[in-house]
């Protein structure tokens, strides 16, 4: 947990996190595609160029899911199967330089949406993943989120940065939304900043 969350420009104490470019979100042959993840992909690029010519971390997130879960609407939940670990469209969209550490998540019965927690979907206990410790041992007390989706995963890990004492920034011009519902997209900014997450067009 960082002791001090005053610096949320580039520096060696923020950090990038890339939320889920992965084939299934980010593909329109995807099988949860995000319209226009695709187009994400330069911008997110020059963020990782950006954070790691200022000293910073960068570190990912994947949706690593097993064939059944809780979490697909097949055994019960309300998504299409997608990024099933080691399959296809659970790799990294082609192009992006994944040179950090990774955090997988939903490996279990869990949503697997935030970076930092996930939420086992049959017991309804919350357990924390590693990449606080990852970011407390690099001195991490600023992030930067981008990526996918807006509404879930960018969202959750956004908020749940700010409640362990991080500074965070969403670069809204490096997100795309799923937008289940209409109004979802909206909502989601609205979480983040009541949330006290920094936004940024």
């Amino acid at each position: 947990m960082p002791t001090d969350a005053s610096h949320p420009d580039y520096s060696p104490a923020t950090a990038l996190i890339v939320v889920d470019m992965q084939h299934d979100f980010a593909d329109p042959a995807g099988s949860l595609y995000v319209r226009g993840g695709e187009d994400l992909l330069p911008g997110i690029v020059a963020e990782i160029e950006r954070t790691r010519e200022a000293g910073g971390p960068v570190l990912y997130t994947q949706d690593w899911h097993p064939k059944h879960t809780p979490h697909f609407a097949a055994d019960g939940g309300i998504w299409p199967v997608h990024c099933v670990m080691g399959t296809p469209g659970a790799e990294f969209v082609p192009g992006l330089p994944v040179e950090g550490p990774v955090v997988r998540k939903g490996s279990g019965p869990e949503d697997g949406y935030s970076g930092f927690s996930v939420l086992d979907l049959r017991t309804g206990h919350t357990h924390e993943t590693e990449l606080d410790s990852m970011l407390a041992d690099r001195n991490v007390t600023a992030l930067r989120i981008v990526g996918l989706a807006g509404d879930y995963c960018v969202k959750a890990t956004a908020i749940d940065a700010v409640g362990l004492g991080y500074a965070a920034i969403v670069p809204l011009r490096l997100t795309r939304f799923v937008e289940l519902h209409p109004g979802d997209r909206d909502a989601a900014v609205e979480a983040m900043a009541e949330a006290g997450v920094e936004l940024e067009d």
